[in-house]
């Protein structure tokens, strides 16, 4: 008996160490693919308010900032986030997305703890029950903003200024349709903490950062904010350039087809980039599929070729996803 308690007691010693080891690491807090100034200013501020929390957690990027988060992160004081596109065995929480194309790629290897986001819901599934804040606001880091609000804890100047500028970023200064009150009222307080007295003056120096182009090759502008979907079976590119004034890259429509036409090759039955003008509010839509009559019939339009302009459309969430997908379902034939 006593050599079977011994056994016993060290099994449970071993299982015991085995769970706090696991329960030492950090956990990761990750945005999508193709990473843009919400995904990772809200990584950055969902780990700082878990730390806080006493749940000890780190911010990571599935790649480099783009221009216009090169700005905030300067602008805020803050590191860029390491980048890493592998998961396997850690404990995740995913911020602005919840499509398996748009997480890292062994994210099945993982365990998901936690998910905050502001689109529609991408199909993730888990084995156990999880921490889920999802709310149609323009921003995650809105969300991020309640909950920080929700733990009686204020985020650090630094970080209030990033997620201020993931606000300005999402709701293109709040001239977007997906923008809400919350998002308003939050940028306010955020702006109060971070100390921007002018939240407009900040917010134009920032999209003036997102209009920069000058010296990027077509492919990657292409792939600067491309966020992949599986549309009932198929494989959809939907890329933005978001730009004060397109005409300044108008001159370069061909080569972005071009670069286009290369990314679709890779498996896609679609690819569409919306070159966003913030200032006419409208979206010039570039188009390469195998059915163009699908994306026709997702705004209702007929003979597009591979350019339309849609007027009043800036929103890739709100006013182009959805009626791509109900554009697919309808298609019915693969």
């Amino acid at each position: 008996m006593k050599r079977y308690l011994a056994h016993l007691i060290s099994v449970i010693v071993v299982l015991a160490s085995s769970v706090i080891c696991v329960m030492a690491q950090p956990i990761l807090v990750i945005g999508h693919k193709n990473p843009d100034a919400d995904s990772i200013l809200s990584a950055i501020a969902l780990a700082n308010l878990k730390t806080q929390q006493g749940i000890p957690a780190i911010p990571l990027a599935q790649g480099t900032p783009n221009p216009e988060t090169e700005f905030v992160l300067n602008a805020c004081k803050l590191d860029t986030p390491s980048i890493q596109t592998s998961v396997s065995g850690q404990r995740v929480i995913l911020v602005d997305h919840s499509d398996y194309l748009q997480a890292p790629g062994d994210i099945t290897n993982a365990t998901v703890v936690g998910l905050v986001d502001h689109h529609k819901l991408g199909g993730l599934t888990t084995d156990e029950p999880i921490e889920v804040w999802v709310f149609p606001t323009g921003c995650t880091s809105t969300i991020i903003a309640r909950m920080y609000a929700s733990a009686d804890i204020s985020p650090p100047k630094e970080i209030a200024c990033g997620m201020l500028g993931a606000i300005i970023s999402d709701t293109l200064l709040f001239s977007s349709p997906t923008t809400t009150q919350e998002d308003r009222d939050a940028s306010v307080k955020l702006a109060r903490i971070a100390g921007v007295e002018d939240i407009d003056a900040f917010g134009h120096k920032q999209l003036q950062a997102k209009s920069s182009i000058e010296g990027i090759s077509a492919t990657k502008l292409l792939n600067q904010d491309l966020k992949i979907f599986d549309m009932h079976g198929r494989k959809v590119g939907v890329a933005q350039l978001e730009l004060m004034d397109i005409s300044t890259v108008a001159t370069r429509k061909d080569e972005l087809l071009s670069a286009m036409e290369t990314l679709k090759a890779e498996g896609y039955h679609s690819i569409l980039l919306m070159l966003t003008d913030i200032g006419k509010q409208g979206t010039d839509l570039l188009v390469v599929s195998d059915n163009v009559r699908i994306v026709e019939s997702a705004f209702e339009l007929k003979g597009i070729g591979n350019s339309v302009w849609l007027p009043g459309v800036v929103s890739r969430k709100k006013q182009v996803v959805p009626g791509l997908l109900r554009a697919f379902e309808g298609d019915g034939a693969q």
